[in-house]
């Protein structure tokens, strides 16, 4: 019987989930026993494959037409899907800025901060052009099960793949939630 495939990607937010992800440690190895490992951030495949995945996860909010790509790909490449993070599940940090609006939250970083020189201007930057309010992945695609934090502790992101490498459903207990 073959391993069942897990892969990762990540949008909008800080890449701290992934972070968390890389700080189980010794227990990616157990992760590593229990499933192939193809899109993730010890990979060198930057997605999924045509063929699919077992379980896709997605890290991050989603606000612009590259990351609905990200996550409706995912999406259809998975047969299970984990938003994993707080920007992922319910926009984070990043959906702050949906409440002054995109354009006003980069003036203000760019051009109106203190510590901008004079004269300072919101980058030429196509991906900056691009964005739009941060969404939650679940107002974009299905999604199967949500992990919060900011970041996930590595032990319930540890559980969670676990379960899911061995076809069982996680059931996250209160102990292996937090919310910061």
């Amino acid at each position: 019987m073959s391993k069942p495939k897990i892969a990762s990607d990540w949008m909008c937010g800080c890449a701290g989930c992934h972070m968390s992800l890389l700080d189980m440690d010794e227990r990616i190895l157990k992760i590593v026993e229990l499933a192939d490992l193809r899109a993730t951030p010890i990979t060198d495949l930057k997605e999924p494959d045509e063929s699919g995945v077992d379980v896709g996860v997605l890290e991050g909010g989603i606000n612009n037409s590259a990351n609905e790509e990200v996550a409706k790909k995912m999406r259809a490449r998975s047969k299970i899907l984990v938003a994993l993070g707080d920007c992922a599940v319910f926009g984070g940090v990043p959906a702050l800025r949906n409440f002054c609006g995109v354009q006003a939250a980069l003036r203000r970083a760019y051009v109106e901060a203190e510590s901008n020189e004079e004269g300072s201007q919101i980058p030429d930057d196509p991906e900056l052009a691009t964005m739009t309010e941060t969404r939650a992945v679940h107002e974009v695609v299905d999604v199967d099960y949500n992990v919060p934090g900011c970041p996930p502790d590595p032990d319930t992101i540890f559980y969670v793949l676990s379960e899911l490498a061995q076809g069982r459903k996680p059931k996250l207990k209160d102990e292996l939630l937090h919310w910061d």
